[in-house]
């Protein structure tokens, strides 16, 4: 079946159980800003399952685009680089709106995979919810998958939810078992394929979600009075599946428009694995790009436009990269609405538009790039002083501005023999994408403190109680909800409200805010979130009311999580202690340029010209703790800033400082300005442990690490492992060191020793198959069992064997840990008269098995070693 057909099938399906076949609803979401682009085909149902509004049947069906391209499904810069990564994808989803049930559901999904597309039932499993009962038997009885293959998880990959309240419930996927040759995971120590363990093995087909409850604030569940099925399927995984190729860029939906790249570019996708990302990139981009211009947008510079131009201007940087030195991906774009303006309508009645739009910005960006290019040569060119790293800034600018991806900076730095600052880049696309993300806050509703502030100053702002004080007793002076000012707020409702006095410490310095308690005197009852700072006087709460009602001018008691608080104490004064000693190991240059005080760790930034060596780094943990231990007071006074910096303290990143300071002082060890909150003495903090010392930006370091119980736990943590290695080595932890020393140095004799062997077998294998082969047309043909080859192995000795012959034929069939390899090549003169897949077809039953693969290559996996000979034979006749 052509994924076209797949499509088809499914909806008649459906059609054919009473299921009214809807269209696709547009990649924006209709009256909908918290989503940027419709991400599933629940989207346009969402106020169905909110009980806003009434379906149009209580059983619908459809085939629905969808885009993942933003907020937690950004994951752009992947697609291409596997075979699995989209960004448009369409996901094929039946849905029951208090009608039909689990029952239902799962005989139906039964019934289509296995009766109407015939998967094989005995590599398909189920996983339910580890609670779901009904459904672990359900499957079973209704259908006749082994009651063993019934398999049950937890949340993580068997509970769906809406969001972090409202509708939800357990789902039940459906796994397919694609044979241990498609595990990528085999290099990793200790894998073991099974349902849900990560690797390309087993994978999920269809996802059959149960909406039984509603989920409130406090966390409960609640039975609905109508359950609802929403089930959603990938249609190019699956398409995939019933094609029988490798991944989803093999299959129809997407190989079709790859043939379109590679008549224009006069390239064979699947001869280079460079060329082949450039490949699958083009044909993915094509179809997100054509969808988006179908639906309206432009590109543009900031929000949906901007994702658009970003995602054709990659595409146009890919077809550079196989060649092509014109508007080209305009055509990829032709070729998408041929293959899918049957399924789409809106993608033929806009194919003039979609044209016009992607020419006119590959024309625009062709220019945008020759400028990108002068703007290296002016930065290479400004490199001072014999330099040779290019600034992650100046890549970035490069990346941002101009469309450059960064690995065509380095490639172009390369050349010239400079290197670039990767660590610097990264760090500059991080930056970008807090912006990012804050944008996307902003318009989903992030709130506005403006208003709030101005109501507060109006009766005096509110007053810091002190960094001890754990309770306070005040009175609410303002509210707002999302930025307008209210008088009261109701159970369910989160607002942010400021009090006369507060005990509550609001982010800023690095140290998060507070959480805690809000309780008033009439019974209302709230949890306190998280604590902002918006202005110097006035803390504003984010408080979600959970009792009651909670009005301005009510009397209130305010209690903070008093056991956090303490925890991000110690982090807090861990830090200071932590920058002295950086400045007495490292130099009296270095300087925080950041920091985040958490309860769990804490994050210093610092500036300094490359890693920090391990012995310099032991050292500076050793002076931090040597500094705890001496148990200075920790004090705190307040002057005026030109007296404090005269007095030798140092500002603290983030602060904002007026003509009056705070200054903290830790014995003889540390003077900062901060207005944070810290330990009485620096003994509180107990011991501090470094985890982790990385580049941040050009010139820019960070140490990660941990206090009090997190750093106890790190060290119990560690010694375990170190008793646990000495157990398995069988050697007390104080030799564990000497003893894997030694084993690593046998391991490496060996592995020479078997490379040296194996080297020696495979010359004389090579020559002993060309001498072996057989005449074929005007071509040569080997046709062989080898015996004692891996599996893994067979590939690269067929390159070798192609290479040799020069024009023919390679099957090799070999037993490994009682399977049995199939593999079949063909020279790529013979491919088009004789498909290697095709042939793999024919051949793998005869071994109990399946497979398939490309033109030139192909592989496959069987369970039965005695159809071997009868396989030989097969392919003799084939290729006689």
């Amino acid at each position: 079946m052509t994924g076209s057909e797949v499509r088809r099938s499914f909806l008649d399906f459906f059609a054919s159980k009473d299921h009214l076949i809807v269209p696709s609803a547009p990649l924006v979401p209709k009256d909908d800003p918290t989503l940027m682009f419709t991400n599933a085909g629940m989207v346009q149902f969402k106020d169905v399952f909110l009980g806003l509004a009434e379906p149009a049947r209580p059983r619908i069906a459809d085939s629905q685009k969808c885009l993942r391209i933003s907020g937690k499904h950004n994951d752009l810069e992947e697609v291409g680089r596997d075979t699995y990564h989209h960004t448009l994808f369409e996901m094929l989803g039946n849905w029951s709106f208090g009608d039909y049930y689990k029952p239902e559901a799962i005989e139906w999904a039964w019934q289509l995979l296995t009766g109407v597309w015939g998967l094989p039932k005995d590599r398909l499993y189920a996983s339910v919810y580890r609670t779901d009962e009904e459904a672990e038997k359900l499957w079973p009885k209704i259908t006749d998958i082994a009651p063993d293959r019934v398999l049950r998880f937890d949340e993580k990959d068997n509970f769906w939810e809406m969001g972090d309240t409202g509708p939800c419930g357990p789902c039940s996927e459906i796994h397919i078992d694609r044979g241990a040759d498609a595990c990528d995971m085999r290099h990793v120590k200790g894998h073991v394929c099974a349902v849900n363990e990560g690797c390309a093995r087993y994978i999920e087909l269809w996802n059959l979600v149960f909406i039984q409850y509603s989920r409130d604030e406090s966390g409960t569940l609640h039975e609905l009075p109508a359950k609802h099925v929403d089930t959603g399927m990938g249609l190019e995984r699956v398409a995939a599946v019933l094609e029988n190729v490798d991944g989803n860029y093999d299959g129809s939906l997407l190989r079709t428009l790859i043939s379109t790249a590679e008549k224009a570019s006069g390239r064979r996708y699947g001869q280079d694995p460079e060329a082949d990302v450039s490949f699958r990139v083009l044909a993915d981009h094509g179809r997100a790009v054509s969808f988006l211009v179908a639906d309206g947008i432009d590109p543009g510079n900031d929000g949906r436009g901007y994702v658009l131009r970003r995602v054709l201007r990659r595409a146009a940087r890919h077809g550079k990269a196989l060649g092509f030195d014109r508007p080209f991906f305009y055509e990829i774009c032709a070729a998408v609405v041929d293959s899918m303006g049957d399924a789409y309508p809106e993608l033929s009645e806009q194919r003039a538009r979609i044209t016009d739009v992607v020419r006119g910005e590959e024309e625009r960006f062709a220019e945008t790039l020759d400028r990108g290019l002068a703007h290296l040569e002016d930065a290479v060119a400004a490199l001072a002083g014999g330099a040779k790293t290019l600034s992650g800034d100046v890549a970035f600018r490069l990346y941002d501005t101009y469309g450059f991806p960064v690995d065509m900076t380095a490639d172009i730095l390369r050349g010239r023999g400079l290197e670039l600052d990767e660590d610097g880049f990264r760090a500059a696309m991080e930056e970008q994408k807090e912006r990012g993300r804050s944008a996307q806050s902003e318009r989903g509703g992030a709130r506005d403190y403006t208003l709030v502030v101005a109501a507060a100053r109006t009766r005096g702002g509110s007053e810091f109680a002190g960094p001890f004080v754990n309770e306070e007793s005040s009175a609410v002076v303002a509210m707002s909800r999302r930025g307008e000012l209210i008088d009261a707020a109701d159970a369910g409702e989160s607002v942010e409200v400021v009090t006369a006095r507060t005990p509550f410490y609001g982010e800023s310095g690095g140290q998060i805010g507070d959480t805690g308690t809000i309780v008033s005197a009439s019974g209302a009852r709230g949890r306190v979130v998280d604590t902002q700072k918006p202005a110097p006087d006035v803390t504003v709460l984010h408080v979600d009311v959970t009792e009651g009602r909670l009005a301005v001018d009510d009397e209130v008691e305010l209690s903070i999580d008093a056991e956090r608080r303490q925890a991000i104490r110690l982090n807090h004064s861990a830090t200071h202690l932590l920058h002295a000693a950086l400045r007495a190991r490292l130099g009296d240059g270095v300087h925080q340029q950041g920091s985040l005080v958490a309860d769990s760790r804490l994050r210093f930034d610092f500036n300094h010209d490359g890693p920090v060596a391990d012995e310099a780094l032991a050292d500076i943990e050793a002076e931090t703790n040597a500094s705890v231990r001496r148990n200075s007071e920790v004090t705190t006074e307040e002057m005026p800033y030109d007296d404090a910096i005269a007095a030798g303290a140092m500002a603290f990143f983030g602060d904002k400082y007026g003509d009056v300071v705070r200054v903290v002082r830790m014995g003889d060890d540390s003077i900062e300005l901060c207005g944070g909150t810290h330990v009485a003495r620096t003994g509180d903090i107990g011991l501090l442990q470094v985890t982790a010392e990385t580049g941040v930006a050009a010139g820019v370091r960070r140490i990660e690490a941990a206090t009090g119980d997190g750093a106890l736990g790190l060290v119990a943590e560690r010694e375990r492992t170190l008793e646990e290695i000495a157990r398995l080595l069988k050697t007390e932890p104080a030799a564990a060191v000497a003893r894997v020393e030694k084993l690593l140095a046998r391991s490496r004799d060996l592995e020479r020793k078997i490379a040296d062997l194996e080297q020696g077998k495979s010359k004389d294998l090579v020559g002993d198959l060309i001498a072996a082969a057989r005449p074929f047309g005007d071509a040569r043909a080997i046709v062989a069992a080898v015996d004692g080859v891996p599996t893994k192995s067979l590939r690269s000795l067929s390159d070798r064997l192609r290479e040799r012959l020069g024009s023919g034929v390679v099957v090799l069939a070999t037993v490994d840990g009682g399977k049995v390899g199939l593999l079949v090549a063909v020279t790529d003169d013979l491919a088009s008269t004789h498909h290697a897949g095709n042939t793999v077809k024919e051949l793998a039953p005869l071994v109990a098995g399946r497979g398939g693969g490309k033109a030139d290559f192909a592989q496959a996996g069987g369970s039965d070693p005695s159809g071997v000979p009868a396989l030989l034979e097969k392919a003799n006749e084939i290729f006689g």
